[in-house]
């Protein structure tokens, strides 16, 4: 500070007001600014906490609904196959001889395969091998 004729420089007071007001500054809201930091970064993590649960809950719901469709679609196909053997079995039901055709042509399948079997049949109904020939 110079002092000019027995006056203080206004500058040099302004100065070191600034000085002493700006350290005040510093030794009062220092801790605040801390607790303001720390609370800033537990909301962060608060948040990236509750997005990660959200994105987990997300994930379980769409499992979840693509094991119900999965479900709702093996019934649908249960459902057809049922039905087209509900019809398969009315329609073979006295129809003996469709059954002896279907009988006969098993054979001949069988035969392409380089083994023959012959079945002679029962009275009741049931064939009994008789006679397994290879080739």
């Amino acid at each position: 500070m110079n002092k000019q004729n027995g006056f203080i420089d206004p500058a040099a007071v302004v100065v070191v007001g600034g000085i002493v007001t700006l350290g005040a500054i510093i030794f009062i809201a220092g801790p605040q600014y801390n607790v303001w930091q720390q609370s800033l970064a537990g909301k962060a993590e608060l948040q990236k906490a509750e997005y990660t649960r959200q994105v987990a809950v997300l994930e379980a719901q769409a499992k979840k609904d693509s094991a119900q469709q999965l479900a709702d679609a093996e019934i649908i196909r249960a459902t057809g196959v049922a039905k087209a053997n509900q019809i398969i079995g009315d329609s073979l039901k006295d129809n003996r001889e469709y059954l002896q055709y279907l009988y006969i042509t098993g054979l001949e399948d069988g035969s392409k395969n380089g083994n023959v079997t012959i079945y002679v049949p029962t009275e009741g109904g049931m064939p009994v091998p008789t006679l397994q020939l290879n080739k």
